[in-house]
């Protein structure tokens, strides 16, 4: 029989939290929608008051319940735990579950890149033992302590994602998580209405360091304007650095980055030694990104020549890249398009890299209404860039791989900047919300096309990138023999 993660005693002694009786607990849930029979449900209070929920989990199967009051419809026979506060009980027990693990634990920021890292991290060391990581984008004040109030004790490996939006968030988090290995992806202008320049958001991201176990080691990205000051804050905490990039002494470097249409293949040296593998999705991002999972692994063993392989398993997830193809016919496979969707997130530095990805795309002719398949973008607001924003939205029509793409379509007042300095051929339709262009997906598609949506999670693209999934051929795939 497998041990329960948590018992109502043990979460009792973590909290200082008062039970109403025993219970044995198998996860943590935050929310009734994922929760699965035998949870703890935690109660925090957001957007909603998860106390509004509690007598649902417990309907629904969970274990037990955080709370900081008797919810409504629930009695002292029910299985609660009260605490005073349930964000800092969680937090109580995610130190708790940290304190108690065997596991290695990595922690990975970063500007840009934190969740698709910390994913090829999954599949890296996924294949060298029980490895716990931060589910979706689970980095914040109470993403951190449920990541680790869900870590197995007997997990050899732990991916713990931190983010931030403020100054001053980082630091408590890396203390709380404690790693052995502490990543920076990169830092680039992002949450700059937070922080007067990039070099505010290096510090903060920095920060990271500080929660280093004795004998940790930094894992830092070079050829930045702000590495000196990772560096900086590396040495003063870290035993040692790994840099990874494309300097010369770089410890791990990278040479040239070939895009593909699906694939990138790397060239790269890791400590002098040329390395050559591929990523299986295109962008020269993901390149970098590999260098610090290549990285990471090193410096807990890994033979870095199955690390190059396992990475070229590794596909980016569903709104951090992932590519599909949309069959818009059951019988004739030509009748489809390519979807890169990157609606999650969007700053200047991944939007720079998405576009990137969709220069190099290869759109197929002659199978549409059109003659000629189609590079389009779907643009919606980069958020959060203060009194920049219009500027930063403007640069975006002199990418270097604009001239390739046919056509943009635009989501967002902030968007609208770009639209407006757009050339005629090129400017699609704006939008100034993201249903709205939702509901034409059917005009924007063509068999042949490949379409690239980004925006940041608040402009809401993925709506956009849902109505284009629904413009698929159900079973179209299977009918074709593909999988």
């Amino acid at each position: 029989m497998t041990a329960p993660l948590w018992t109502s005693a043990d979460i009792a002694a973590a909290t200082g939290g008062r039970p109403t009786g025993a219970f044995a607990a198998s996860g943590v849930s935050i929310d009734t929608r994922s929760l699965v029979p035998g949870d703890l449900f935690v109660a925090l209070t957001d957007v909603r008051d998860g106390h509004d929920f509690v007598r649902a989990a417990l309907d629904r199967g969970a274990a037990g319940a955080l709370v900081s009051r008797m919810p409504e419809g629930c009695s002292g026979s029910d299985p609660l735990i009260l605490v005073p506060d349930v964000l800092r009980a969680l937090t109580a027990l995610g130190r708790a579950g940290r304190a108690r693990a065997k596991a290695r634990v990595v922690a990975v920021t970063g500007s840009v890149g934190k969740t698709s890292t910390k994913e090829m991290l999954r599949a890296v060391l996924g294949a060298l033992g029980p490895t716990h990581v931060a589910e979706a984008s689970f980095n914040n004040h109470w993403g951190v302590p449920l990541t680790l109030a869900r870590l197995p004790p007997d997990a050899a490996f732990a991916v713990i994602e931190i983010g931030m939006n403020h100054p001053g968030e980082i630091a408590p988090l890396s203390r709380l998580a404690r790693p052995h290995i502490a990543v920076i992806t990169t830092v680039a202008a992002a949450h700059l209405e937070a922080f007067e320049d990039i070099e505010g958001i290096a510090r903060e991201k920095a920060a990271i360091f500080e929660g280093l176990e004795p004998g940790g080691v930094a894992v830092l990205r070079s050829g930045l304007t702000v590495t000196p000051i990772l560096q900086a804050a590396a040495e003063r905490i870290a035993e040692r650095i790994i840099r990874f990039g494309t300097d010369a002494g770089d410890d791990y470097r990278l040479i040239g980055a070939t895009l593909s249409h699906d694939t990138t293949v790397v060239r790269a040296e890791r400590l002098g030694t040329p390395i050559l593998f591929k990523v299986r999705s295109a962008g020269r991002h993901f390149a970098e990104n590999a260098l610090a999972v290549l990285a990471v692994a090193g410096a807990l063993g890994a033979d870095p020549a199955v690390t190059a392989c396992d990475l070229g398993q590794w596909q980016p997830p569903r709104g951090r890249g992932q590519r599909e193809t949309i069959h818009l016919d059951i019988v004739d496979e030509a009748q489809a398009f390519d979807l890169i969707d990157d609606a999650f997130n969007a700053n200047p530095a991944s939007m720079d890299a998405a576009l990137d990805v969709l220069g190099a795309a290869e759109p197929q002719d002659g199978v549409g209404r059109k003659a000629t398949g189609r590079r389009i973008a779907v643009l919606g607001d980069m958020l959060e860039l203060g009194s920049t924003e219009a500027d930063l939205h403007r640069a975006i029509a002199r990418h270097s791989a604009m001239p390739r793409i046919h056509l943009v379509h635009c989501v967002g007042t902030r968007m609208r900047a770009l639209w407006d300095v757009l050339p005629r051929d090129q400017r699609g339709e704006w939008s100034a919300t993201a249903p709205d262009l939702a509901a034409r997906a059917y005009l924007l598609a063509d068999a042949g096309d490949v379409i690239l949506v980004k925006g940041s999670k608040g402009s809401k693209v993925s709506l956009v990138v849902d109505a284009l999934r629904k413009l698929g051929q159900p079973g179209a795939g299977d009918a074709k023999g593909s999988g």
